[in-house]
């Protein structure tokens, strides 16, 4: 199905047409003068002999222009409506010359020689670089890759996202087996020492509590013994008991060969030995790694980290004064400020963006092309018609006008030498 290139006339191609109708009208007027002005002298040549010249001058110029009228006119549209060979030359091979008009294109500009040698020329990165550096347009790029993100996160599916990091995390975390690399990885620790200081924190907090809550132990052995046992000894119990831990815990914090400190070395390289080895434990670690994946808590806090971070994005995106936007804003001006006084940097970036470019000509560019040629088919063959005709028409009228008076010269100039030639 066809359509027109434009649904109405833009205000050019209003004023175009004015300017045409216009130099219609001159030409028009050049014809009419040289019909009455042939007329005249035709009528009162034998009268006043001279005349002859002028009878020859105007013919001449009818001819002329009523020749460039046909010229022209044909281009465009059947003369009188006459369907005379070889006119209305536009609307009946609209599609050739789009398609000649798509392989010129194509041939004489579409080159990877000619794409090389003009972008060589030009200095992309140090004027890309001048660009970006101007805060303005720093902020710009950010505010444009702000709405381009947005939208991008907009158009996601929660539903699709949860189902990617469902399918991500099996395939990464739950799939493979843990009970090797996580037991190699352990016995490496145990094996350098690196563990020390996370026992040498447990033990901390430990103590730490411990001189917080001491009436936490209050009861926490002495409800246990007889009813008859005084109220006396069972604080004293509990009391013995927190001074025991405390004192248990000091002594480990400040000896570090303490045997509970040798114990945990102990107790970590064998299940490091068995992580690796013992298929009890490799089986009880997957049992408890799939326990905890497939648990609907576990999916329902993935979709919840999903959902607060988009959300939280999408906000700072929205804010031209978030951090977030400022950073981007501040990224982008130091990328412009270094494409502007890296010289190093600016050959490289003007060798990939020349690479690049003269890749997607080489490869694509019939089908670059294609798309002049894909376009002027689908046109209208009236519309295209008035469309060009508006564009080059005007100029068109010209040749009529210069037709018409060089024609007039042309019938001044042959009657003239014939009649000298041949009196």
């Amino acid at each position: 199905m066809s359509r027109t290139p434009t649904a109405a006339l833009s205000p050019a191609d209003q004023k175009r047409r004015r300017g045409l109708q216009v130099m219609k009208g001159v030409a028009l007027g050049g014809l009419v003068f040289m019909a009455v002005l042939f007329v005249i002298a035709f009528a009162l040549q034998e009268q006043y002999p001279p005349l002859a010249y002028v009878r020859a001058f105007a013919e001449g110029g009818m001819v002329g222009a009523l020749a460039d009228w046909f010229a022209v006119t044909a281009l465009f549209r059947h003369p009188l409506g006459i369907p005379i060979p070889h006119t209305a030359i536009i609307p009946s091979r609209k599609d050739e010359i789009g398609q000649t008009l798509g392989e010129f294109v194509e041939t004489e500009f579409l080159r990877g020689d000619v794409v090389r040698t003009k972008l060589e020329e030009t200095a992309i990165a140090a004027n890309l670089g001048e660009w970006l550096s101007d805060s303005e347009h720093a902020e710009r790029v950010g505010a444009e890759a702000s709405l381009l993100a947005a939208a991008v996160l907009g158009a996601l599916s929660d539903d699709d996202v949860n189902d990617l990091i469902e399918d991500l995390a099996r395939e990464h975390l739950i799939s493979p087996d843990w009970g090797l690399p996580l037991g190699g990885w352990l016995g490496r620790i145990v094996e350098s020492g690196a563990h020390h200081g996370a026992v040498d924190l447990g033990i901390d907090s430990i103590a730490t509590w411990l001189a917080a809550n001491h009436a936490s132990f209050s009861g926490l052995v002495s409800h246990r013994l007889p009813a008859w046992v005084p109220s006396i000894a069972s604080r004293l119990v509990d009391d013995t008991v927190y001074n025991e831990a405390v004192k248990f815990v000091a002594a480990v914090q400040a000896d570090p060969r303490h045997p509970a400190r040798i114990a945990i070395d102990g107790y970590l390289d064998r299940l490091a030995e068995n992580l690796q080895h013992d298929p009890v434990t490799m089986a009880r670690l997957e049992e408890t790694k799939e326990t905890l994946f497939d648990s609907p808590r576990v999916r329902e806090l993935a979709a919840e980290a999903w959902n607060t971070a988009k959300a939280g994005l999408l906000d700072s995106l929205a804010d031209p004064q978030s951090g977030l936007r400022r950073r981007i804003a501040q990224a982008v001006g130091e990328i412009g400020t270094r494409l502007t006084t890296d010289a190093a940097l600016q050959r490289r970036v003007d060798g990939w963006v020349t690479d690049a470019a003269v890749f997607l000509v080489d490869r694509y560019r019939h089908d670059i092309a294609s798309i002049i040629t894909d376009t002027i088919e689908r046109w209208d063959a009236a519309e295209t018609t008035e469309k060009i005709e508006l564009m080059v028409g005007r100029d068109l009228q010209y040749i009529r006008l210069n037709g018409t008076v060089v024609g007039a010269l042309a019938g001044l100039a042959i009657y003239t030498i014939a009649h000298a030639l041949l009196p």
